[in-house]
């Protein structure tokens, strides 16, 4: 890379081309858990090529040149159970909530965000989704209820990430806050 191309403005592209290289050095032993988090952290938040070259320099390019379709995508789902996602981990650019007479609680507070925006599809059918998000996040409430209760706040806020809630609910409650929750909730 040029001195020129340090410079240029790195792509989503390029950061999931990257984050795929980090993905596979977790895969193979090569970063340990705390690594890929803190390298994932630095690939999402690189504005410029020169930033993206340290963060895989030490690990073998032994992807693809381009990154899988799936990169940014994260499925998590509760069927008749209860599932909580918390501390530090990454939710993916796509985060995909599924509910099936079960409860999800999810919170974003602590968790590696891939990007300045992200969307959390919600799919509840008679179930319980709880998400909390940082303090600083602007949430955009795209999604839909039939016979369910939707609580989505988070309102404007002009310096953090833009976290966009879609998809619907039926005879659920989705509750989309800023609050620390208690992980017991039931």
């Amino acid at each position: 890379m040029t001195t020129e191309d340090a410079g240029q403005r790195a792509s989503d592209a390029d950061r999931d081309r990257v984050a795929a290289i980090i993905a596979e050095g977790l895969a193979t032993g090569r970063l340990t858990t705390a690594e890929h988090a803190d390298r994932l952290e630095a690939t999402y938040g690189a504005v410029t090529m020169g930033e993206l070259v340290p963060i895989t320099k030490d690990l073998p390019s032994t992807v693809a040149t381009t990154a899988p379709a799936d990169v940014g995508r994260k499925n998590i789902t509760a069927a008749f159970s209860k599932v909580i996602k918390n501390g530090r981990w990454v939710p993916g650019r796509h985060l995909r909530l599924r509910a099936r007479f079960g409860a999800l609680i999810i919170d974003l507070g602590d968790a590696v965000l891939p990007g300045r925006e992200i969307t959390v599809d919600i799919s509840a059918a008679f179930s319980k989704v709880i998400i909390r998000v940082p303090d600083n996040a602007n949430v955009i409430d795209d999604g839909s209820a039939v016979f369910a209760k939707r609580i989505v706040s988070g309102g404007e806020k002009d310096d953090g990430p833009v976290i966009r809630v879609t998809g619907n609910a039926a005879f659920s409650k989705v509750i989309v806050s800023r609050k620390v929750w208690d992980p017991n909730l039931r």
